[in-house]
Order: structure tokens, then sequence, then C-alpha cells
């Protein structure tokens, strides 16, 4: 037992009469009973709980407060909740939050304090300075001196007493603030303010107006509530309602950051004054106040040119690279360098300086542009800043430009590069110098990050002062700076990427152009083909051929990033030990080791005999690492002699075995092959489990007979080259030896037989004469009968006369056959083996009535009687056990993660405490019977569908459910549903799987306490009780669980529980049973009181399930200032939680995700990372890796589960190091839960701007001096998404959130305090990526737009003839077809799968995602990403997508999925191929030419990429009946004629009407450029109609505009047609025929007349679709800009009409090839194996689901 646990105190037995406390007794409470320290609780044994409990007691002489009344056993919360008027359940919540803090905290000194009773200063002063860190640092920033006041050297009860109070303070505030958790600096003012009043009441000062005590100004019941919280509160609802639901410009209404950053000025304190004043225009909800607070800090104004200011940095370089590259290759020099010898060369270099200071001006000038705003008569230096800065730039561009242009003056005058125009020269260098003084001092304090760090976090008014004209002076983004190596690391990485992309621009982009640059702008045509606005000059397709180009060079470092990043992140996982044991295979050699390493980094040591943290003990760890993973000495050796080791390892082991059987991942079977049973039957070596000693007993008897005649030591020698080997022999001996004395009678002669001849052999064996002795040729013979001696044991049937036989003939084989002499009859008698008295009848013969069977009820026997079979007879490898390629892969990861580089774990006591929070709103909890019971469409059930996916883990289910009492399999459906109801659930995406998951951690530190602190004799029962029930709480010490509830909470954030209680919901009840059967879990709720008159009161509440009175329990109620959800759901969700929550730190954790056991035994490790420094911090995220479990469903989830894999694991490890931009990407990361508690939490919830809420948790933590790390030794499973339309709207909801996060404060601002190259990281990993994405795809249609262009203008013909030309514009075609191939995208996988399952297998994985069609999954994917980032940038639109997370076997309809891509893809894949056409219709370059071929290639792949992906990845896609009822569907849909208010995917007019949405809520530049954009369209018309016969080859611009006389006539034809269809058609259908007729017939006339009198042909017409369609589309488009104006007037109502018919057009231009393939035979068998390939190579019946037929799911 641990002499730190005392037994629990009696309770006190005083006067009998005195009413008993049942009030408090009774107190429902979370973790500890803080309020009856006598009770009975097991956290209570630990003094450090009752030394928090009394210091919090010690209230001593504090003058009591006077509106409430004091009551014995207050303490100093109840004393501040009663000044200060904190809700009474808030005091509760915090004193148990407090008291388990600081416990906990010391727990974890070392060494630990001489009065265990006591507080120790140490911990509460550590506590504070963390706590207060933020405060003390706000306080600094503004230059307020902190009202934390403290005697520096004098500890005293009083000074340790106010200490705690002001700890206390900031709880109880932030415990109440509701959502004003989110502005961390808010509350700072409020604590400071509350703070200086408890100093006031403290001192006994005197009120000046009462001349009494001093009272606080906040006082009475819920005042800080009331007046506090719910007035800042209410502002913050009242802008949230100003911006219409996220609709309205960011620049229009104030959002967190903005109310936060109000307090980072010293302004607050004279406008907000204390208490505060309502009356201050920071409360004004007019938004037409002249003198209303605005924007603070940042407005956040829609442009996409928030791409070039928030890095602008980047963008100089790439601009003012390309243009001296330009200077240089113009001169067409084999190498630069022989270009810049030419003086004029390098005079026209210096031109970079005119466009470094244009740009310089050009980012000015955005500033101003965009935070104009923020300029008041508070701010006029800033107004003056801005002019300023653009009065500067500009003045040196005009310098620069001048003195530029005298140089050439003087060289021209002077004919040479005489000394005056050097002069000149100098003089212009010498400007430019003092120009970039600014750079050069941010290179040296680059070089010199800790003077950087310094002046930043410094607080000096001078360093202000020096720094103001760069940057406002801000709270956040200071001290940003790495340490040195760091710094070096990420240098050298961008160093290399750049002279790589520098390179390659320069000799395989722009050089190569020069030449066909200056061909084409030399070359003169006598004629274009159309009218020509500008001629005799090609700049035009010069503009076009560059365009693409450039376009690649400003975007290619991204692929240069992705090919380095792959090449570093594969080192690092190198040295990180990954994938060295990737798979069982593997493990069964090294797995001796891997007990050794598990003991030596999973169980703690003894800190009574070890210094921790000692360089000599840090040494000697890291040497004992290397001995194991390298395969160094005999680590079983030190397991064989200490049986507690031996024990607790297998006690871990088995556990982890025991929970892959209970997640029916592995069979009865597969355990007892895998488990490690416990030393029994005077067994003296270490069990290993079978799997690794199969086959070695048979090898081990042929080494023996190969060598009968050599010495036993020979002999032994070469049996135990194999550790496996040596046991086997050893424990198929011993058990051998015990099965026979356990079934021979015991006082039986043959009996003693039987033990004198083990003795006998005993003694050879020690003297090593058993082969002189023995023939070992004799042994295979024992060995068979041994053999069948085991079956007849193991029989059901107990057949006496078998048994006897055999042992018989073993009696007659050992006497007779193996003795080398024969001995007689007489001294085997003299010797005792021999009976002395022979048998004369049957009944008298040897063995014959002397044995018996084992009991059949005897488990552990026959257990072990089956392990015994298996050694002895077992001939197969079993390579493929487990069998389950789940539990394969769990058992190969967590067997490599304990050789990796792991911290030491301490003891469960000494860990750090922790929480997971997980938030839910209204997700399958449990999945209903009837849901997985009832068929879909194509008539399969979800349950048969699992049935076939996971069959194996069915066949286990049903296994244990038989083994559990089940007698007949129909019960499973019946008395069995909820089991079969769980058993599903932990399948799919269900809360059920998450809680079961991050319950493992308390099952995990229940058996590492256990382990800690049971003796070797109770271990030893304890192995033993894991054979019987399983059950380790019969063991006395592992029922001491004190310290593991202190460690841990889980709390689900279940927003609308209540909601779901007061409805019945069946959400309400399951979640009710997951606390029921979790002690560990909390839920959080937020609770809705209608108190009449449509008045609510709000209060976050938190529940448990008590185990004494089983029912339901409230633990706190907390009331709100009103609705929790003021901006994103999930963030607000979080937040009110996470007062819930305990611990150190805090896991957030997804409802999407999972855990398993073995992993959760690590978190004591991944908790130690928070005390090294990882560069010059301490961590402040722990970030992990995940693992995706969904890629097994289909091929389509296998590419997003790899895709997904390669950025958690290699790209997040680059990210964390070298580059130190590593981010929070979502979950499982653990963050230091005091730190950003402090801070604003952990994610941000403004509307849509924080619509990807949890990246900004890193940027907040970047930008506030956090560090944030990756560690790739645990893993968390995770879910993603496995339909395309799921996977669609995910990636639609992640772009659009990096579209909101360009226009972010934290975005610009990490854009400009990072130094330069931790910025390119954060740019190239962020939205860097997406916007590359999105120019990538752009260059494909500018590259595409410029060739036909040059086509129809004639230009490419006429440069055809020019052999420089062509010589060099292949360089351009090579770029584009890279870019579609996409390879780069692919590395980063493969070198993952290479590292983690070896270089063939990532290979051949790769091949087969290619045969399965992966690049038309990606490729669809980049269209996805580029339409809704560009979309978001420039109108918005960003919202919360609910992807949905079933199971996606049922097939789309054709209607949906128009819904879903019609604009996003098939628009633009058609148009695509539109132009692709018109170009091979009008190029002169021939159809078989290889660069035609290359150019159409890599461009259709694109098109049928786009417009056929959602149909090949879509079950049944090509199945002929379902493209029929599609196509019925989808016109049905169209022509829907119940109006606008039906949904939108019921009425064609609605979903049109929503797809406009975005164009309704952007500002007027995003109009202009939408329109600007639409004009395209009208390009088709211009170039098409000069090429028509009919236009007689005329390049006038009357024959453009004699063609729109046709587009209005068949516009006119069209309303025509409309009108008399709406007028005519239901009642008047005679007339509306002949309206048919008549305008028919004029239309065939008056084409057939131009037919015969003009030069129009048939090939016309069809051209002139080509060329009027895309002009419809683009008046189409243009209108829905204008909107606002047509709607109201009689031309909408057309323009409705023809975008109906559009997209009608569109939808049969995507439904002709799908209809075509549906028809062709084949094809719908190739894309079912396509799509579910990984599937049938598990031997899946897909084909039987994808049938339709009606399968009963019982069968």
């Amino acid at each position: 037992m641990n002499l730190r646990q005392r037994p629990a105190p009696t309770r006190g037995r005083g006067d009998p009469h005195a009413p008993p406390p049942a009030a408090r007794y009774e107190e429902p409470y979370n973790i500890i009973p803080i309020h009856s320290l006598l009770s009975d609780h097991p956290s209570l044994r630990y003094p450090e709980v009752r030394a928090a409990a009394a210091a919090l007691r010690a209230v001593g002489d504090l003058r009591r407060p006077p509106y409430r009344e004091w009551r014995d056993g207050m303490d100093l919360m109840d004393w501040l909740g009663a000044f200060f008027g904190f809700q009474n359940d808030n005091v509760r919540n915090q004193r148990e939050h407090l008291v388990l803090h600081l416990a906990n905290a010391q727990m974890r000194l070392s060494p630990p304090p001489a009065i265990a009773d006591n507080l120790d200063p140490k911990v509460l002063h550590s506590f504070r300075r963390k706590l207060l860190r933020n405060y003390e640092s706000w306080c600094s920033y503004l230059r307020k001196k902190s009202q934390v006041r403290l005697p520096l050297f004098r500890q005293n009860p009083e000074t340790h007493r106010r200490e705690l109070l002001y700890v206390a303070m900031y709880l109880l505030i932030w415990g109440e603030a509701g959502n004003l958790r989110f502005t961390p600096e808010c509350i700072c003012y409020i604590y400071h303010h509350m703070t200086m009043e408890l100093n006031q009441v403290l001192s006994g000062d005197t009120d000046v107006n009462t001349a009494r005590p001093f009272n606080p100004s906040i006082y009475g019941e819920n005042a800080f509530l009331t007046k506090v919280v719910t007035p800042i509160y209410k502002t913050i609802k009242t802008e949230v309602e100003r911006s219409r639901n996220g609709t309205a410009p960011h620049s229009a209404w104030r959002n967190y950051d903005d109310i936060n950053e109000f307090f980072w000025s010293r302004k607050c304190f004279k406008k907000l004054k204390w208490p505060l004043d309502l009356s201050s225009n920071f409360f004004v909800d007019d938004p037409k106040a002249t003198n209303r607070v605005g924007k603070t800090g940042f407005v956040e104004q829609r442009t996409f040119w928030n791409i070039f200011r928030n890095f602008d940095r980047l963008w100089v370089l790439l601009i003012l690279f390309f243009q001296a590259a330009m200077i240089v290759a113009w001169r067409e020099t084999e190498y630069p360098w022989d270009a810049i010898r030419d003086r004029d060369v390098q005079v026209e270099l210096l031109t970079v300086f005119i466009t470094w200071a244009g740009l310089r001006f050009a980012q000015s000038i955005l500033d101003a542009g965009t935070q104009y705003s923020l300029v008041s008569k508070d701010s006029k230096l800033l107004l003056f800043r801005m002019v300023m800065k653009s009065m500067v730039s500009l003045t040196w561009t005009a310098v620069f430009t001048v003195f530029y242009v005298q140089i050439w003056i003087q060289k021209n005058s002077d004919g040479r590069w005489s000394d005056a125009a050097l002069d000149k020269i100098y003089v212009f260098l010498k400007s430019g110098l003092v120009f970039i003084v600014p750079e050069v001092l941010a290179l040296i304090l680059f070089i010199l990050p800790w003077v950087r760090n310094f002046i930043e976090n410094t607080d000096f008014i001078l360093f202000d002062m020096l720094t103001w004209w760069f940057h406002s002076r801000l709270y956040v983004g200071r001290g940003l700076r790495e340490g040195l190596v760091d710094n070096i690391k990420y240098t050298l990485f961008w160093i290399t990427i750049l002279l790589s992309k520098f390179s390659f621009s320069y000799f395989l982009q722009i050089k190569p152009l020069v030449a066909p640059t200056k061909a084409l702008l030399s070359l003169r045509l006598s004629r274009y083909n159309w009218h020509e606005f500008f001629s005799n000059t090609n700049r035009m397709a010069v503009v076009l051929i560059w365009t693409p180009v450039v376009l690649m060079y400003l975007v290619d470092i991204q692929l240069w990033y992705t090919v380095f990043s792959a090449f570093v992140g594969s080192v690092i996982g190198l040295f990180s030990h990954l994938g060295e044991i990737r798979n069982i295979e593997q493990l069964r050699l090294r797995f001796q080791f891997f007990a050794s390493a598990l003991q030596f980094n999973i169980i703690p040591e003894d800190l009574t005999l070890v210094a921790k943290d000692n360089l000599v003990q840090k040494l000697r760890n890291a040497y004992h690492r290397f001995r194991l993973r390298y395969g160094l000495g005999q680590p079983h050796k030190k397991l064989e002699s200490s049986q507690v080791d031996a024990r607790q390892f297998a006690l871990l082991w088995n556990e982890i075995i025991f929970t892959m059987r209970e997640e029916d991942l592995i069979s009865n079977k597969d355990v007892e092959l895998l488990e490690l049973p416990p030393n029994c039957w005077g067994i003296m070596v270490v069990r290993w489990p079978c799997i690794l000693l199969c086959n070695e007993l048979l090898l081990a008897l042929n080494q023996a007979s190969e060598l009968a005649s050599a010495p036993d030591r020979w002999v032994w020698f070469r049996i135990s080259t194999s550790e496996y080997r040596r046991c086997a022999v050893i424990e198929a001996y011993c058990s051998i030896r015990y099965v026979l004395l356990y079934i021979i009678h015991e006082r039986s002669e043959e009996r003693g037989i039987v033990t004198r001849f083990f003795e006998e052999i005993d003694r050879l064996v020690e003297t090593g004469k058993f082969t002189t002795e023995y023939k070992c040729q004799a042994l295979p013979n024992i060995h068979a009968k041994l053999i069948i001696l085991v079956d007849i044991l193991m029989s059901p049937k107990q057949d006496m006369r078998k048994l006897v036989d055999v042992l018989q003939t073993l009696y007659e084989l050992m006497v007779k056959e193996l003795p080398r002499c024969k001995k007689p009859v007489g001294q085997l008698m003299q010797q005792a083996l021999a009976p002395r008295n022979p048998a004369t009848t049957e009944e008298g013969l040897l063995f014959v009535n002397k044995v018996r069977f084992p009991k059949p009820d005897d488990a552990f026997f026959h257990r072990q009687l089956r392990r015994l079979k298996t050694i002895l007879s077992s001939r197969d490898s079993m390579r493929n056990v487990p069998k389950n390629i789940e539990a394969r892969r769990r058992i190969a990861f967590f067997s490599n993660s304990v050789f990796m580089n792991i911290p030491r774990a301490p003891q469960v006591e000494k860990m750090m405490a922790f929480s997971v929070l997980t938030p839910y709103y209204d997700e399958d909890v449990l999945y209903k019977k009837e849901s997985l019971r009832n068929p879909n469409d194509d008539g399969i059930s979800t349950l048969f569908y699992l049935q076939k996916i996971y069959e194996d883990e069915w066949e286990n289910f049903m296994e244990r459910m038989r083994g559990d009492g089940m007698e007949n399999d129909e019960e499973i459906f019946t008395t069995r549903s909820r089991d079969l109801r769980v058993w599903a659930s932990y399948r799919g995406q269900t809360l059920s799987r998450t809680v079961r998951g991050m319950m493992y951690y308390y099952r995990a530190l229940k058996i590492l306490a256990y382990l800690d602190t049971a003796s070797e004799m109770e271990m030893q029962q304890g192995s033993m009780g894991l054979w019987g029930s399983r059950n380790l709480h019969q063991s006395r010490a592992v029922n001491e669980f004190g310290a593991v509830m202190m460690k841990f909470t889980y709390v689900v954030a279940c927003q609308i529980y209540g909601t779901q209680k007061r409805k019945g919901e069946s959400q309400a009840e399951d979640i009710a049973n997951l606390m029921k059967n979790n002690e560990a879990l909390r839920v959080a709720y937020v609770d809705e009181v209608h108190l009449g008159r449509g008045e609510v009161e709000y209060y976050s509440v938190l529940v448990k399930y008590n185990q004494q009175i089983k029912q339901e329990e409230e633990i706190y109620r907390i009331k709100l200032p009103g609705p929790m959800k003021l901006g994103e759901g999930k963030p607000e969700n979080q937040n009110h939680a996470i007062i819930f929550t305990r611990g150190d730190a805090l896991q957030t954790i997804d409802m999407n995700q999972d855990h398993s056991f073995e992993e959760a035994l690590k978190m004591r490790n991944l908790l130690e990372e928070f005390k090294i420094n990882h560069g010059i911090r301490k961590p402040t995220i722990l970030g992990v890796r995940e693992n995706i479990f969904t890629g097994s469903v289909s091929s389509l989830a296998w590419f997003m589960s790899t895709q997904e894999m390669s950025f958690v694991t290699l790209g997040q490890r680059v990210l964390a190091n070298p580059l130190k931009v590593r981010m929070h990407y979502g979950h499982p990361d653990v963050f230091d839960r005091f730190w950003f508690l402090t801070r604003g939490g952990v994610s941000k919830a403004s509307k849509v701007i924080n619509i990807s809420e949890d990246i900004f948790a890193g940027f907040n933590c970047t930008l506030r001096g956090g560090n944030v790390t990756h560690h790739e030794y645990i893993q968390v499973g995770k879910g993603r998404d496995v339909g395309l339309n799921q996977i669609s709207m995910f990636e639609a909801k992640v772009s659009s959130g990096n579209g909101e996060q360009v226009l972010s404060r934290d975005v610009y601002r990490l854009g400009h305090r990072l130094d330069f190259f931790r910025m390119m990281s954060f740019f190239y990993t962020t939205v860097g990526f997406y916007y590359n994405t999105m120019i990538m795809i752009l260059m494909v249609y500018t590259f595409l737009w410029g060739r036909l262009y040059l086509a129809l203008s004639g230009v490419e013909g006429a440069a055809l003839d020019n052999t420089r030309y062509n010589r060099a514009f292949g360089a351009v075609l090579n770029q584009q077809f890279v870019v579609q191939i996409g390879v780069f995208t692919a590395l980063p996988m493969i070198v993952e799968n290479s590292i983690e399952h070896g270089f063939l297998s990532a290979v051949w994985d790769y091949l087969t995602m290619q045969l399965q069609l992966a690049s038309i999954f990606f490729t669809f994917s980049m269209g996805t990403r580029s339409h809704y980032f560009g979309r978001t940038i420039l109108h918005g639109g960003a919202k919360y997508r609910a992807t949905g997370r079933g199971f996606v076997v049922e097939h789309k309809s054709f209607a949906e999925n128009y819904r879903l891509y019609a604009r996003s893809h098939f628009v633009k894949g058609i148009e695509l191929g539109v132009i692709l056409i018109v170009y091979a219709s009008n190029t002169p370059l021939a159809i078989s030419r290889f660069i035609y071929i290359i150019l159409n290639l890599s461009s259709w792949f694109l098109v049928v990429s786009w417009i056929m992906g959602p149909f090949v990845f879509n079950p049944s896609g090509f199945d002929w009946l379902k493209t029929v009822y599609d196509f019925n569907d989808f016109v049905k849909w169209l022509f829907y004629g119940g109006g606008s208010l039906a949904k939108a995917d019921v009425s064609w007019e609605t979903w049109w009407y929503e797809e406009q949405n975005h164009l309704r809520a952007t500002g007027l530049w995003g109009k202009l450029l939408e329109i600007i954009l639409d004009l395209r369209f009208f390009f088709f018309q211009y170039g098409v109609v000069y090429h028509l016969n009919i236009a007689e080859g005329k390049t006038s611009i009357g024959v453009y505009l004699i063609s729109w006389v046709f587009m209005i006539a068949a516009v006119a034809v069209y309303i025509v047609m409309a009108y008399a269809q709406d007028k005519y058609a239901a009642n008047e259908h005679i007339r509306y025929r002949k309206v048919q007729v008549v305008v028919t017939f004029a239309v065939v006339f008056l084409t057939l007349m131009l037919l015969n009198f003009t030069a129009l042909t048939v090939l016309d017409l069809f051209s002139s679709v080509l060329a009027f369609i895309p002009t419809g589309w683009g008046i189409i488009s243009i209108a829905q800009v204008l909107r606002p104006f047509l709607e109201s007037s009689i031309v909408w109502d057309s323009v409705v009409s023809l975008a109906r018919i559009y997209d009608l057009l569109i939808g049969m231009c995507v439904l002709a090839p799908l209809a075509f393939l549906s028809w062709m035979p084949g094809f719908q068998a190739m894309q079912t194996r396509i799509l579910f390939n990984e599937a049938f190579s598990r031997g899946l019946q897909i084909s039987r689901i994808l049938t339709g037929k009606k399968i009963n799911p019982e069968s």
C-alpha cells in the first residue's frame, strides 16, 4: 500500500443528539465531495485533497460579508461569492476545480512536502503565476499597475490566503463569464477592477461616501451576472443581430475579437469606468450613432487583394525576381551570369527598386483602403501614418525613377559608360541603400531572434516609438521569434526550396518563352481573321501566352514545398523510428525486446530509488533505449528473473488483447493464441504467446534428432539460439510433467514411477548426460503419443480405455525405446521405474483405474491444455493471426511506438490531470433497431451492409453472444437487440463509439494505478483473476481508484440534452445509458427555463449518473446571461461546457473519433511533453497523430483516408519540426488547459469568419507566444466522410473556411509578425494551399483561352511558320501537363506509405489507386476546393455544411448530383469542353500533331473528371434503369410548378435562387468583378462569327453587330413561344398550336432562305450554336448579378425561364455520356469493381448489395 495514502478517517461520534448534517452530506458533487471531507470517498484518502480544502477554509479574521448569512464551514470561495455576487453553483464548481488542481499539483511535488496535510506555498505560487500570467502581461502592456499585490519575500498565512483569493477570484469570474470567455482581455479588465475592490476590502479601507467599511460596487444575489456580464453580453448579441446571421459585411458589425481588442487600449478605462458606465458609447446599440465604438484593431474587408496584403513580403520577392529574371533572360545568353556582366543589364536591374517602391505604395493604399474605418478622433495618429506611408513610398518611387532616367540620359549623351554615368549609378545605389535600411535591420534581428523578442516583449515607450512606423502596437503577435537552432533549420529548408524554384523558373519557364515572345512581337500579320482593335501588334497574344506561365511561376513554390516536405518528413519519420515494426511478423522477431520496451516506457520507475531528470539518468535511459531498439542484450532474462516485471507486462498485454476481443476484432481462438498466460504448472520461463511458439517445438525435435550423437551442451546451444524455441521446449516439458502427475492418482505406484522418471531426466539434464543416456531419435514417437494424449484429455467424450492405452504406450516408449541401453526389469524396479508387482490380470496393468480425466468445468485447465496442444502440434507459422486487419494494424503500431522516443511515464498519482471534451448536438448516439434493419431504396439494410463489410467482426460478435448465454441466433434480433445496436453503432461514427474510446483512458488509468501500488502477491492474484471473471475489482488494491478519479474526467457537451429529455427523444435515453455505464462521464447541456410572457432563462447544467441512488443527478446549474449560441455553434457549445472540465490538460475530441485501450496507456507519457522544452518554449498544444478508420468501406473512402493520413502524419510532422508553424487542425490535440482558458479558449466563435473554428485556436496560440508540437507515438482514431457528396460538402466547408481566414485579422497578423521564412511556411500550409489550387485551375483556363484567342485571331497560323516560336512553345504545354498529372500531390502519400508499410507496398497501393481512378477523384476535389475558395474570397457565403456521418451505399439521384455540382463542376467543365471543341475546329494545327494531342489529353481529362466524377463514384451510377428513373426525376424537379416556396430538393426555382445568395451578400467590387468575369462568354460569339462562311471572310465590326440581330431574334422567338404557352396552352390549346406552327415555319423559312441566297452552310448552323449559347449564359449570369435592379421588371421572368432552359441543356450535356455508358454492357460491373475493389479484396459481396434486391437482414 502506498504510504502516502491514508486510511479513511472514521466519522466523528460526538453528541449523539446532534442532528446529522444531512443536507451538506447529501449535496451532489462532481468528483470530490469537498462538502463532506469525512465521507468514505477514495479521493479523500489523499492528504493533498485535505490540505487544499483546509487552505480554502482558512478564512481567519476576514471581515464577514454584510449581504449574506455566514455559517460555519464556509470558506474563501463562499466569502468571495457573498461579497461580489457570484452564483452559488459557480462557487461550488470552482471550489472543486481549485481544490482538485491544487491537490493534483501537490501530488506531483518531488520531493513531497514535509507536512503532507499543509498546502505547499510553491504549489499555489506556481499556479497563481500561470493562471494570472496573461493578466500581468495585459497590465504591463497597458502600463497599468497590477492589482495582484503580494510581498516578494515574506511568506505567512496572510500572504498565503491573499494569493488564494486572487486565484479564486479569477476562476469565479471566468466560470460565470459565459460568452465573455471568448474575450480574455475583457475578463482581465473585469478582474482588474474586482481585484482592486478586493484589495480595498482586505486592507480594511473605508468608503469615502458612507464612512463605513468599504464594500464592493457589485454586490447582491447574482449581481456579477446581472451587472457585469449581461451588459457586455447584450452588446455582443446586438452586434450579432446586426450581422444578419453573418450575411452583412464583416466591417459593419463588431465580432468577439473587436469586443476583446477594445480592451487593448487604455481608453477602455476612460470609457467604461467601474462599475460599468452603461451610457458609454461602447454599449450603444444604434449603428447610426456618430460616436459609436466601431471596429477595433482590424477591419475585415472582403477583397481578393487580401492575399497580397497579408503576405506582401512573399509577393514582393516573387515579383522582383521575375522582373530581374526577365531582364537577364531577354539577352538570351546561355547562362544568366553571362548577361549580368553587361553594364546595360546591370543598370536595367536597378529598376527593381522602382518596382519595390511601387509595391510599397500599393501596400499602403491597400492598408488605407481596407482599414480607413478604424480612423476616429481617438486614432488620428493612425490616419497620419497611413497618409505618410503612401507619401513616402510614392516619393521613393519618384526618386528612383528620376535617378534611373538620369543614368540613361548621361550614358546616351556620352555615348558610353563614362565616369559621370557611373557617378549617377553610385547615387542611385546610395539611395537604394537608404531604402533597404529597414530590411537590413530586419535581417539582423532575424539572425539575433532573442534581441527581436526582447524588443517586442518589453513594454518600453522608446521601443514603441521606434517600431510605430512599421506596425501598430498590438497586444498579440509579440516575441514570436524561435530559437537560433530552429531558425537555422527552417531557413535552410526554405533557402533550398527557393534556390530550386528560382533555378527552375529561370531556365524552364522564363528563358524558353523569350524567343517566341520576340518572334510574336516581330511578326507582322497582313490580315487578322476578325476585326482587330489593336492592329499591327501582337501584344495581346504575348500577354495571353505569358499569363499561364506567370500564374505557374507564382504558385509552383507549392509544388516544390510538397516535394521537399515529403523528403524532410520522411527523414524525420525515419529518425523518429516510425515504421520499424510494420506487421505481426516483424513484431514476432522483436517481441522479447517489445516486452522490455513496454516495461521501460509504460511502467514508471521507483522514484524513491532514482533521481528524476538527472543528466546521468537521462544518459542511462538513452543507452537503454538504444539497446532495446537494436536488439542488444537478453531482456527476457530480466523478465524471467523478475516475477513482478513479467506479471506487469502480462497484465497490460492481456488487457490489450481482451479489449480487442470485447470490440470483436478478434475471436476466442485468437485470444488464446495471443495472450500471455500466468505462470503455473511449475513453468519457470516466460510463457510467450502461442503465435511466437508455433512450430518451435517441432524444429527443436528435428534439431535434437539431427544432433543425436552430439553432447547435451551443443544440442541445447542450438535450440537456445531461438529464445522462443527454448521457452517452447521448457514449457512443453513442464506442462507434460504437470498433466501426467495431475491425471494419475496421488498415492498410486504409477505416480511414483512418473515422478521418478522426471527426476531422472532432470538429473541427466543437469549433469549434461541426457544424449549419452537417451536416444533423441525416439523423441518424435513420444511427441506423437503426447499429442494423442492431449487430444483424449480435451475430448468431451471421456474414454478411459484410450487414455490408459496411450499412457501405457508412452511408458513403453520411455522405458524401451528412449534409453540407449535397454534396462532389465529388475534394474527398472530397483530404480522405481517399474511396478514391483507385475500385473497378472488386466485390472492390475499399469494405469488401469489409476488415472482420471480433468473436470469438464475446469476452464482454466482446459485452456492450458489447448495451449499445450498448440505448442505440441502447431506446424503453421500463424502469420495471419490475428485475422482482422485493424487488430493487426493496432498491435503493430503500438509495439512500434514503445520503441520510439517517449518520455518516461510517471506514476498515476504523479501524472498531470486531464479532461476530454466532446461537443455533441443531435447526431446518432446508438443506431435504432429499425434503422438498422429497414432496407434502403436499393433493398439493402444497414445491418446487412455492416455484416458484409465487417464479416469477421460479425462472426466474432455472434461467438461472443453465444458465449454469453445466447442459445439461438434469432435472439440477436429480439432479447439481444441492444447488443446488436451497440455492435453496429461501434462501427459507425456515433457518440457511443466516441465515448467508449475515450473511456479507455479511465480503464487504462485504473490498471496503471493498480500496477503502481499492487504488491507482488496482489499482482499474482490479479493476474489469475483475469482468467476468471475478467474483473480486477476483485482485488483490494485495484479498488483504490481515488487517484484515477482525480486525474481524468470526460465531459460531453450535449447542447440540447434538456430539450431531448423533455420531448422523450431516444437520444436522451441513450445518453443517460452512457452515463450509467461510464462512471467518469459527465454531460453538460444548456437548459431553457420558460418563465411565461415570453421570458426564458438559460442555464449551463452538468449532470452525472449517481450509482448510489441509481438515477441521473444534477451537479451544477449556472445561469447564463442569455442564449448560449451567438456565434458558430460548435465553439459556443465547447465554451459553455469548458467550465466543467478539470486538470492541467484538455483534449478536444470530435463526434467522429475513437480511441483504443493500448493507445490510452500512453497518455501519461504524452502529458509529460508539457514539461519539456521544444525549442525555446514548452508546448501549449500537443499535436496528436490520427488514424483514419473509415478507409476500408470503398475505394473512394480509401482515397480520402490516404490523402488525410498523409497530412495528419507527414504533413503535420514537418509543420511542427522544422517549420514551427503547426496549428490546431481539429482534433485530437491536447491543450495546456490553464494557458488557453486565460487566453480565449480552445476555439473562436465569431459568426462566419470563424467557421473553421479549430484552426483559429492554433492562430491564437501562435500569436500569443504559444508552441504547438506534434507527437506520433500515440494516435487517436478518426472517421472521415465516405461518399463523394459527403466529401465534397466537407471540402466545400473547409475551402470556404479558408476563404474566410484570408479576411481575418489572425492571418494578417501572422503574415506580418512571423519572420519571412515562417511566414512562407504558414502561407503554403494554410490559405496558400487553397489559393494556389485555385490559381492552378485558373492557369488551365487562361492557357485554353489564350490558345483559343491565337487560333481565332489568326496569329497562331502565322506563328506556325516561325521556327523560333515553334521550338520554344513546348515549354508552356509541358508545364500545364505536369500540373494535370498531379504527381506532386500524390508524393506525400507515397513517401508516408513507404515509411510505414514499405516501399513496394506503397508503390503497389499507388498503382492500385490509379487503376481505381484516383486521379479523377483528386482532380474533381481540386475543382471543389478552387470553386468554393474563390467564391468565398470574392463574395462570401461560407456556411456550415452538415455532411452526415452515415454509411453511403445508396445510389444518389442525378437531380441531387446536379444541385450539388452544377455550378462548381458541370458548368466549368462544359465551358472548357466548348473551348476545346471551338479550338479544334479553328486551329491550323494538324489534329495528329503531338503538341495538339498533349494539349487535348490533359485538358479533356480535366473536363471528363469534372463532368463524370459524380457518376463514376456513385453506386449503381451506370445502371440503365436508374439512369432512366433519374432523368424523369430530374425533369420533374426542373419543371416543378409549386412555386419558389418549396424546398430546393423539390423545386428548381428555389435551388436557383439559393445558388445566387452569395451575389446578394457581396459588395460593389464583388459584383463588378463577377460581371467582368462573365464577359468572357461573349468572346465565343465574337470569335466564331468571323469564321462562318456567311461572313465571307469580312473582318468588319459590322459582322459582329449583325450577329446580335440573330441573337435577339432567337431570344424573341423564345419569348413569343413562352408567352403563348402561358396564355393559351391551358385553355386555348388550338391557338397555342397555331402560334407554334407559325413560329416554326418562320424560323425554317428564314433558315432555308439564308442557306439558298447567302454563303451560310449547315456547318455554320452548328458553329453558331457554339457561338450563341455561351452568350446567352453570359447574359443570364450578368442578370443574376443585377437581380436587385431587374427583379421588379418584366425582364426578370424571361431571365428565370431562360435559365431553366439552360439548366435543362446543361443537364442533357451531362446526362448524355452517362446514358451512353449505362446503355453499354459491362460498364456497370466495371464501375462496381472499381468503386468497391477494396471491399472485394476482403471477400465482400457488394454485387449483392448493388442488385437492388430485397435482402432479409436475418439471412
